[in-house]
């Protein structure tokens, strides 16, 4: 049987270059091996406070960069995790199995709860639910950066669990992590993450940046000291975050590009990265346009999220029966 491939992306900001390299561009190469299921997680980003109007307005953007980066609704399921309401049923019954100490440990909570008075319960106890998006289609497979092995580590717990205590039926799914572009950094600080919740624009490429915008971003992308563009993560890691970029979205290697550019300092180096980007992601901007214009989003989702709901749906019943359910006449 073909193995199933489970991921998402919250509805919470603009995707950015990292989301498309890290995540998005390996969606369109599973699609090709694997029975897919890429959702909108608007379910999660609910857990800290969401502007009604601007998240109705990211998950449709979500959506349509995924297919404009070339996912295919004909070979994948691309829908909103909302419209699939066996994912938060499934929750809640993974929640009851979860421990307080669990959830504790989880260093997304931590850092999203430091110094705050008050915490969500959502935020809390969202990794229960991040597990039943995995588990109510008996994923095989799960594509996730190194801050997300923590959440998937808990969802094998759980599927152990559920099986020791209710007898085998879920299967315990593993991570799969690209060896390369699994994760870009900061344009400004190369230590964090490029994210799009960071709070300096300039510290991450949007997908839909403007061309004029990803130029100037990139021109002023912090360097390390020295002048040479070769990739040494640990002593010049602003330049190597640089040239992953680049190697990503030109398909050389970091060899390759530290020959092309062997004697020349980094300005020259910083304004073809600018121009690759710009030609990199122009064309899934155009896409991107034409399928907010031509109205057929709404579609696209029901059609994903029905083929969904009918998957996750035996599912839901074969846990219910497990665990003592009275069955819905």
């Amino acid at each position: 049987m073909t193995k199933k491939v489970l991921s998402g992306i919250q509805p919470s900001g603009s995707l950015t270059l990292g989301n498309y390299i890290g995540a998005i561009k390996n969606f369109v190469k599973l699609q090709q091996e694997y029975e897919c299921y890429f959702m909108v997680v608007d379910l999660h980003a609910i857990t800290v406070a969401q502007d009604p109007a601007a998240l109705r307005e990211n998950s449709e953007a979500v959506a349509a960069l995924y297919l404009a980066a070339g996912i295919d609704p004909n070979m994948a399921r691309v829908y909103m995790q909302s419209h699939v309401p066996q994912h938060a049923e499934l929750g809640w019954m993974l929640t009851t199995l979860t421990a307080m100490g669990e959830l504790e440990r989880m260093t997304q909570f931590k850092d999203k709860s430091s110094g705050k008075d008050s915490v969500g319960a959502g935020l809390f106890v969202y990794p229960s639910l991040m597990a039943a998006d995995i588990l109510v289609y008996n994923a095989d497979l799960v594509p996730v950066g190194e801050d997300q092995k923590q959440h998937l580590e808990l969802t094998r717990d759980l599927a152990a669990r559920f099986n020791h205590r209710f007898g085998e039926f879920f299967t315990v799914p593993e991570p799969y992590i690209p060896k390369v572009g699994a994760r870009i950094m900061s344009l400004d600080d190369a230590s964090k993450k490029m994210s799009k919740s960071n709070p300096n624009a300039g510290s991450y490429i949007a997908l839909l940046d403007p061309p004029d915008v990803i130029r100037k971003k990139v021109s002023r992308a912090t360097t390390d000291s020295g002048r040479e563009v070769v990739y040494d993560p640990a002593n010049k890691p602003e330049i190597s975050n640089l040239m992953s970029i680049y190697a990503e979205c030109s398909g050389m290697t970091l060899q390759q590009i530290a020959d092309q550019y062997e004697g020349q300092m980094y300005g020259g180096f910083k304004k073809n990265l600018g121009e690759l980007l710009v030609s990199t992601l122009e064309p899934i901007q155009d896409r991107y346009r034409e399928i907010r214009s031509s109205g057929m989003l709404p579609d696209i989702l029901a059609q994903g999220a029905e083929q969904a709901r009918s998957v996750a749906s035996a599912t839901l019943a074969g846990v219910k029966e497990r665990m003592g359910f009275l069955p819905q006449r």
